[in-house]
């Protein structure tokens, strides 16, 4: 999350995660996260452990997905198996190592295989939608139609200009509450930034809260 702060300081149009399993899985991913927190909290209580690590694992969704560039993402995978018929081991496809259904969180979602074939799993974008690729080529296949897509319509939303509202010396309470509303019905508040003033990571959200109490109080 901080990173990804100082990538929206640094005005970086594109993100890429190489890989989010690590997040999961990986030294102080989410999973040791959940052991750290049982034995220093709860008394060894591992579904305990749960509730704070879950909480970080949210808000590092909630950081990508605010995002104020494009974010790409790659997860290592697995294979699924499943008995049937008793004892007869069956492949049901890959699963992704992170949390479950994390995939359908981004706007377009694609699996690979060991065979270089690619299935789109999820796609807001038609082109998309029910495709499966021998051997893609990333920019003929995936890139340009993605492209061309978001340039026929998509809205971009550009938080600075939101950042510069909040920061404005004409500001009051008033105007940052309803600055507030816009940002969260764009389901923007947990766009990650520097807060302009101390330079710490933080959210828009909490920036505006900020700003709005300082007022208040002073």
């Amino acid at each position: 999350m901080k990173a990804l702060a100082a990538a929206t300081q640094a005005g970086y149009p594109v993100v890429m995660v190489d890989s989010l399993t690590h997040f999961w899985k990986g030294a102080d991913g989410t999973l040791d996260q959940v052991e750290k927190f049982a034995k220093q909290k709860f008394g060894g209580n591992t579904f305990a452990g749960w509730g704070p690590a879950g909480d970080l694992q949210n808000e590092m969704i909630e950081a990508l997905m605010t995002y104020s560039g494009h974010v790409v993402v790659t997860m290592r995978a697995s294979e699924k198996w499943a008995l049937e018929r008793g004892s007869t081991p069956v492949s049901k496809g890959i699963q992704a190592e992170q949390r479950k259904g994390i995939e359908f969180e981004f706007g377009v979602a694609a699996e690979m295989n060991t065979a270089n074939q690619l299935r789109f799993i999820k796609a807001r974008c038609p082109a998309f939608r029910g495709l499966e690729l021998d051997r893609p080529d990333g920019n003929r296949d995936i890139a340009k139609p993605y492209l061309d897509w978001l340039r026929a319509g998509a809205k971009e939303i550009d938080s600075a200009v939101w950042v510069d509202a909040a920061g404005s010396a004409t500001a009051t309470p008033d105007s940052l509450l309803a600055l507030y509303r816009e940002i969260e019905a764009a389901s923007a508040l947990a766009t990650p930034l520097m807060h302009p003033e101390t330079g710490q990571p933080t959210s828009l959200g909490d920036y505006i809260r900020g700003r709005a109490a300082a007022l208040k109080a002073g």
